[in-house]
């Protein structure tokens, strides 16, 4: 694997809702410490998991995306859920509220950008929603959390190609932002 670099595209969160996310993710980890919350400024909304990309293969997805047009959009995220068995999950995550019909069309326009480049199509569905916690072990039963904090709707006007950095905790650097517009 040596040479291939990691990378997703993603939407970021603004400011404000990091802030609130951050207090609330450490109540929750104090709740279930079998759970290995992300750090605040890792937190995301991914469109497209790209994996481990040759140099080439990577440059080529950044070029597509260049291409990707659309308006800017109003999005809130709002009501968690979980991915996996509901007493031991894999997963907790918070979900896409007002603009998730807009969120899902970029998706289907990132992913059309991958097949651009020469990608296999995503196996998966897409699902609007940004990843809080992964269970450490499988099994792990996740305890009751407390209710998410209200979080303010942003408008969304742009997205990031990012490089995913594996340590202890992941890291995610942005390659390239593209900005949507309202104009042609």
């Amino acid at each position: 694997m040596a040479g291939r670099i990691r990378s997703f595209v993603a939407l970021t969160l603004p400011e404000p809702n990091l802030a609130a996310l951050e207090r609330h993710l450490a109540e929750c980890a104090r709740e279930a410490p079998a759970y290995r919350w992300v750090e605040p400024d890792s937190l995301h909304l991914t469109l497209r998991f790209l994996g481990n990309l040759e140099p080439d293969t990577l440059e080529r997805v950044r070029d597509e995306l260049s291409s990707v047009r659309g308006a800017p959009f109003p999005l809130a995220l709002d009501g968690r859920g979980t991915f996996g068995p509901r007493a031991a999950p894999r997963v907790v995550w918070i979900g896409v509220g007002e603009g998730l019909e807009a969120c899902a069309a970029l998706a289907v326009s990132v992913e059309a950008a991958c097949g651009r480049a020469g990608l296999d199509p995503e196996s998966r569905p897409w699902r609007g929603h940004v990843t809080l916690a992964r269970a450490r072990t499988e099994g792990d039963r996740l305890p009751p959390l407390p209710d998410p904090p209200p979080l303010a709707p942003w408008t969304v006007e742009e997205f990031a190609l990012y490089e995913s950095r594996l340590r202890q905790q992941p890291r995610y650097v942005a390659l390239e932002r593209y900005a949507l517009s309202a104009g042609p």
